[in-house]
């Protein structure tokens, strides 16, 4: 363990960075993975209907796994090992895929990995704001989140490379072994330069159940409205190749551009936020609200603001409103706070992709009324939650 104690504002700053280099690593391992798996679940067997339910469940028990880690990091107090069990778990996942026989094992595999992310997040995000205590929320996590997308820019385009060489989704597998294996082998070295990080007074059972505020609430209600109303890239996607808006060629191109946008959007939210607090949300729900219109509705040019509109609300949702939840809660109770504001918003997210995507098929007028009205809803609880906050509700 480090002999120091706390955080100063460079050692902070510092372990944001080496923090950064682990998800840049993790993402590209795991988000190379997730561009191929849809492909190769359907070579091993599996139906359209699997492929569907294995993405979409494996993100939905993702999300309520975090409930249980949360509050497993917090009664604990293991961060540090939470966290690095974990990447392990996640990390394994992705190159076993290459030992995958069938569909079944495959999508067990895949389950694995949204699993090692659910155990991790809580403690992670934890550890996290701690660091912004110092260099402040938004940056913190705004740089964190910057360095992901680099990552999640990364990886697919390592295995379209490997595919374009080799053909082969296995091959592919084990080449994103190396960044998975990194991810490892980094966070390990992060953990022996900053282990104080993890050093967070237990939490007290006297005061457990006032851990949250109304204003936490309130909060977590409008990320969960945001959640339901943000259309998926996935949707997205298959609208551009069913409408031949684009080539087929460029909807990875898109993506890209929106992993692009997510970063930048990461760092200038986050820094914002540092400045004016919630009332950055304001803006970035407005500019959510146009992402459905466009890329519903337009042609390649408003289809392309859509997609660059859609990385910036990402970058917004996954830096801004993780680091505005330390805002509400008291450092010893954050673990579980993060895994229950992840909940919520990942089961508002799963309902609202789920409708959206029935919708798809029988009225598309209605999936974007829907994705403007859940977004712009999120006003009137960020407002109470402004309020509350304020006033120490």
């Amino acid at each position: 363990m480090s002999g120091r104690q706390s955080f100063d504002s460079r050692s902070a700053l510092a372990f944001a960075v080496a923090f950064g280099f682990v998800s840049l690593f993790a993402d590209a391992a795991y988000e190379g993975m997730r561009g191929i798996s849809g492909p190769f679940l359907a070579g091993l067997g599996a139906s359209g209907a699997v492929v569907g339910i294995v993405a979409g469940g494996g993100e939905l028990i993702g999300y309520l796994l975090r409930l249980l880690s949360g509050r497993l990091a917090e009664r604990t107090g293991a961060y540090w090992t939470i966290a690095i069990l974990g990447y392990a778990l996640q990390m394994s996942a992705v190159p076993a895929l290459a030992l995958a026989g069938s569909w079944q094992v495959a999508a067990l595999f895949i389950l694995l990995e949204r699993g090692g992310k659910a155990l991790r997040n809580p403690a992670v995000n934890l550890m996290l704001s701690r660091a912004g205590t110092h260099i402040g929320q938004g940056w913190a996590f705004g740089l964190h989140e910057a360095m992901d997308q680099t990552g999640a820019c990364a990886g697919p385009l390592i295995a379209a490379l490997v595919l374009a060489h080799h053909g082969d989704y296995r091959t592919a597998f084990l080449w994103l072994g190396l960044p998975a294996a990194a991810t490892v082998m980094t966070v390990l070295g992060v953990r022996l330069g900053f282990g104080y990080a993890g050093e967070v007074r237990a939490a007290d059972g006297a005061d457990a159940g006032k851990a949250f505020s109304r204003a936490f609430w309130f909060y977590a209600a409008a990320a969960a409205l945001v959640g339901f109303g943000f259309a998926d890239y996935p949707l997205i996607a298959f609208h551009f190749a069913r409408a031949h808006v684009v080539s087929p060629a460029m909807v990875p191109v898109f993506y890209a551009m929106a992993m692009l946008a997510s970063g930048a959007g990461s760092l200038l939210f986050g820094r914002w936020f540092d400045r004016q607090g919630l009332s950055v949300l304001m803006p970035g729900l407005a500019l959510g609200a146009m992402v459905a219109p466009l890329a519903f509705y337009g042609g390649f040019a408003l289809a392309l603001a859509g997609v660059v509109l859609w990385g910036l609300s990402q970058g917004l949702h996954d830096a801004v409103m993780n680091a505005a939840v330390a805002t509400f809660v008291p450092e010893q109770h954050r673990a579980r706070a993060y895994g229950t504001f992840s909940a919520l918003y990942g089961i508002a997210w799963f309902i609202g992709s789920a409708l959206m995507g029935y919708l798809y098929d029988h009225a598309l007028s209605a999936l974007v009324l829907v994705s403007v009205i859940g977004t712009l809803a999120a006003f009137v609880p960020l407002l109470l939650a402004m309020r509350a906050q304020r006033t120490g509700a």
